[in-house]
Order: structure tokens, then sequence, then C-alpha cells
């Protein structure tokens, strides 16, 4: 896990920026790592127990969508960033369908998680990115 120093806030105390980063196979073998890694996560940043069980779904689907694209021998990352009040995750895979905004999973998605959002890589890969804020619906 890597501590980034942020500025410091005009209340002079210094922000810190947790990234936690996980490569595995992208199989669906292994997507019990990931909604367990983002069960802590979201758990250490003391969200609801309702909205770490979001996260957890969100996950879960936004992988399974994006391994629906991926040959079988792909790796998939996943990229969590904290922050004092955010959980921001981003999955990627190689693939090259991306997720229609009109489709079912998209809502699904954006109602777990408040703010979705897809991404084509340089290198060929789909990222899904997925953004909660403690407190709030989004």
């Amino acid at each position: 896990m890597d501590d980034v120093r942020e500025p410091t806030t005009p209340a002079g105390t210094v922000g810190i920026r947790d990234l936690v980063t996980i490569e595995l196979p992208a199989t669906a073998a292994y997507l019990a790592v990931l909604r367990t890694t983002t069960a802590s996560l979201a758990a250490r940043l003391d969200f609801t127990l309702d909205d770490i069980e979001d996260l957890r779904i969100a996950v879960d689907e936004a992988c399974s969508l994006l391994l629906g694209t991926s040959p079988p021998d792909a790796v998939m990352s996943c990229a969590f960033e904290l922050t004092g009040d955010g959980l921001e995750i981003t999955v990627t895979a190689p693939g090259t369908r991306s997720v229609p905004k009109d489709s079912f999973a998209w809502n699904v998605l954006a109602a777990l998680a408040g703010h979705v959002e897809t991404r084509a890589e340089s290198d060929g890969r789909q990222s899904i990115v997925l953004l909660k804020r403690r407190g709030t619906d989004t």
C-alpha cells in the first residue's frame, strides 16, 4: 500500500491518500478476493454496512462485465484509492467491448456505487471506475 501525502489543508492537517492495487487471473474463481478486499477497505473508511455490501456487489458486477470479454489467460487489475471520505475502485481487464450506458448492468452499477464510468485504456484494456463517498448516495 502506498501512502501519498497531499498538500497541507487550510486547517493545518495533512491529508493521506492510500492506494491499494491487486493483480489476479481474470477468472471468476478470484472474484471473492476482490469482494473481500472491497469490504475490508470500505469498513476502514467507516462506510455503513449497507454501503459496504453495495460496493461488494458493484465490484462483483464490474468484474463480471469485464470477464465476459477477457481472454482465458488474461490478468485483471483492481486499484482501490482511499481518501478521507471516499473509495474509488478501478477494475481493468483486456477487452474491446465497453459497457453500454443504457444497459441494465450499468444502471445496477450506478445505483450501487453512486458514480460509474468506463474507460478504454491505450493498451487495449477496458476499465470500469466506481466511486462511492461516505455519507452520501453518490
